[in-house]
């Protein structure tokens, strides 16, 4: 089955490389401290991201009202202007929902869509079809797929992801997340040509580059975007033993952005660095001070200015 759907092209290389998953800075007093996110976005662009993703999980989207999304989705791109391409997050357990926000809603500045699998509801392997299949018949934008177990309860097998490349023109990618090797590797060797692969996990990118994957949608990008885009073009230039460099040089921090959960462990980097106040919205917390201590040791022997 096609989707009869008019969408926009997604060309390969708008999703080649490095994205970044924009975290949503706040204020002491848990307001969304816009300033804050003018410099980040700003770092993005000097520093060779080659595309953003607002409203994502990083974002603590769930803590954000409705119009606290579509604050920040605006104002990303008023401050991009059309120097990078945007992905906005659309995705839910609620099928329905999220039809509806796709016919409904103005995605005038955005390139693609990133939809998560349902969460908290389990579905099956038929239910992530059919709730792909609906999305991608009511998107007037290429979907990106995402696929993160360990958030979402769920994981989409590579059968369904190769099911859903194949019948849908329109779903052009997978952020991968699953952290499984085997299943990453079964989705590239069978995937259409133009189909993409995109790693969802930092500390897994450069292995995942070597075996076709087209880059990365990265959390540590919002602190290093200038490093962690370098070691993703290398890697894709063929050069892995100068990516495998970076890649190690930053195994460690990796580690520690993820032991008390994501985005805790950036917002404490960009708070050693200055960018930041180092706040988040309940249920999130910030790192403890025994890791944000060790983020900042890490950050003083990588050489960053703290």
């Amino acid at each position: 089955m096609q989707t009869n759907c008019i969408f926009l092209p997604m060309t390969n290389n708008k999703l080649t490389g490095m994205g970044v998953a924009l975290i949503t800075p706040f204020k002491n007093d848990e307001s969304i401290d816009f300033d804050a996110l003018a410099r980040i976005v700003e770092l993005q662009i000097k520093s060779g991201t080659d595309y953003l993703v607002v409203c994502g999980t990083t974002a603590e989207t769930p803590t954000l009202t409705e119009q606290e999304k579509e604050d920040v989705t605006r104002f990303v791109i008023q401050s991009a202007a059309g120097r990078l391409p945007i992905v906005l997050g659309v995705g839910g357990n609620n099928t329905k929902a999220v039809v509806e926000k796709l016919t409904t809603y103005d995605f005038s500045g955005i390139d693609a869509i990133l939809s998560v699998t349902p969460y908290y509801n389990k579905p099956s392997q038929e239910g992530l079809y059919q709730h792909y299949t609906a999305i991608a018949n009511a998107s007037p934008l290429p979907v990106i797929l995402y696929n993160v177990p360990g958030r979402t309860g769920v994981n989409m097998l590579a059968s369904t992801t190769l099911r859903l490349a194949k019948e849908y023109k329109n779903i052009c990618a997978i952020k991968e997340a699953s952290g499984n090797f085997t299943q990453i590797d079964d989705i590239i060797k069978n995937k259409p040509d133009e189909f993409m692969v995109i790693s969802g996990d930092d500390g897994i990118t450069f292995p995942l580059i070597t075996l076709g994957a087209v880059g990365v949608i990265s959390v540590i990008g919002n602190a290093f975007p200038k490093e962690f885009s370098r070691m993703v073009r290398l890697a894709l230039q063929g050069d892995y033993a100068s990516s495998r460099q970076i890649h190690h040089h930053f195994t460690e921090l990796i580690e520690l952005l993820f032991v008390e959960g994501n985005p805790a462990g950036v917002k404490s980097m960009l708070a050693v660095m200055g960018f930041i106040e180092n706040q988040l919205r309940l249920p999130l917390v910030p790192n403890t001070i025994k890791t944000y201590e060790k983020i900042r040791v890490v950050l003083n022997e990588l050489n960053i200015k703290c």
